[in-house]
């Protein structure tokens, strides 16, 4: 077998591949019922073949890709968290407040579950407890980013595999989150019967099905600005923040710049119906394209290195979130329609990617219903509050881990 080609996809050739994703995606939710049934959402879906597709060829020795998405992808990030940000009113901040605190205690709970869980069964299956560190909230809660970080660390200890088990892990949960938070979603909805709203009355969701909300191009124009101008307020705010040793991501103060553009629209009375309806769609748009780039640009041989010890430690952390947003984050946050989306979002960025809660969420919410509630507080734990947190404790975590690891 010849050496396989390094083929380079660059930034466009990485944007088609994610559109002719979303575009099978849909084309298969069509054709296959059980996937929107089981809110399954396209870009997953598309998105997940092509990384097949691309693994088949690694495997038979065609060629292995490189993916040049990194500016493009934070481009459609950053406008999709200003689009979360400017659908948030002062009356949403101000009903949100109670349940962001709420939340942001169970995520740097589940956090700290997901180390204990990696450490407690490692221990009992003969890993080494930095190298179940690996696949606990460092790639889980905290994504490919955290693993990137924290990795190093286990390796400077003396255990040089740390890293490949991160990142592999990583893309567990990124696959694990994207495949399961729309089924769940589903269960939850079904189980509680949230199906009617008039049946919720626990809800605090607004729904208005009787009004089609109709767009014009000046309307859209107007979105896409406004979007762009909070994008450019949230760097504004992330160079001011840098300055001051806080490593806020940038994504979050554009959620910010959002924020404040909407409340400048609700002082000036310039809101209306159809505006916010473009620039939710707009937010749509980006959110798919970001998700689909993140997961056509995956390399799943990474996990065929996982060996059956590591696969039980993967297994049991997603044993562990469905357990833990079904009992505690889907009932403390109010056992409601809202609770269940939320719910799904916290196993989204429990498992390893903001994103993977915002395409589950809207992908359930499209079936049923919205919720502005939970498309308000999740980016803000996930994206934000739960990065603080769990820097904390794996930073302890890994203390524990080392002790344990010397005394091996």
């Amino acid at each position: 077998m010849g050496e396989r080609i390094v083929l380079e996809f660059g930034m466009f050739e990485t944007l088609l591949l994610a559109v002719i994703g979303i575009y099978l995606g849909d084309f298969l939710r069509k054709k296959f019922p059980f996937l929107v049934k089981y809110c399954l959402p396209s870009a997953v879906v598309g998105g997940t073949i092509i990384s097949i597709i691309t693994m088949i060829l690694y495997y038979a020795g065609i060629m292995e890709p490189n993916f040049d998405f990194k500016t493009v992808n934070t481009l459609f990030y950053c406008l999709f968290f200003a689009a979360s940000g400017a659908a948030a009113s002062l009356a949403l901040l101000k009903q949100g407040g109670k349940l962001v605190i709420i939340f942001a205690v169970l995520a740097a709970l589940l956090a700290a579950c997901q180390n204990a869980v990696a450490i407690g069964v490692g221990n009992a299956i003969g890993v080494h407890p930095l190298i179940s560190m690996m696949t606990g909230s460092i790639p889980m809660t905290g994504g490919h980013g955290n693993a990137a970080s924290f990795a190093p660390i286990a390796v400077d200890a003396g255990q040089p595999a740390a890293m490949e088990v991160a990142i592999a892990a990583a893309t567990f949960g990124l696959i694990a989150g994207s495949l399961i938070g729309g089924p769940y979603g589903n269960f939850l909805v079904k189980k509680f019967g949230f199906e009617d709203p008039e049946l919720d009355n626990s809800s605090n969701t607004i729904m208005d099905t009787a009004k089609e909300v109709f767009m014009n191009k000046g309307q859209m124009l107007s979105a896409v600005n406004m979007l762009v101008l909070a994008c450019g307020i949230g760097q504004l705010f992330f160079l001011a923040l840098k300055q001051t040793g806080a490593n806020i991501p940038i994504h979050v103060c554009c959620m910010l710049g959002g924020i404040l553009v909407r409340l400048f629209l609700d002082k000036t009375g310039k809101v209306n119906e159809s505006l916010l309806e473009a620039i939710d769609t707009v937010g749509d748009f980006s959110l798919a394209l970001f998700v689909s780039m993140s997961i056509v640009s995956m390399k799943l041989w990474q996990l065929a290195d996982l060996g059956p010890q590591l696969l039980v430690l993967l297994a049991a952390q997603v044993v562990l979130i469905l357990i833990f947003t079904y009992f505690l984050t889907f009932r403390l946050l109010g056992k409601n329609y809202d609770a269940a989306v939320m719910a799904v979002g916290h196993l989204g960025f429990g498992t390893g990617a903001v994103p993977v809660s915002m395409t589950t969420m809207k992908t359930v919410c499209d079936k049923y219903r919205y919720s502005k509630l939970a498309f308000f507080v999740v980016p803000v734990i996930g994206g934000f509050i739960s990065n603080l947190s769990n820097a904390l404790i794996i930073t302890k975590f890994l203390d524990i881990a080392m002790k344990m690891g010397a005394g091996m």
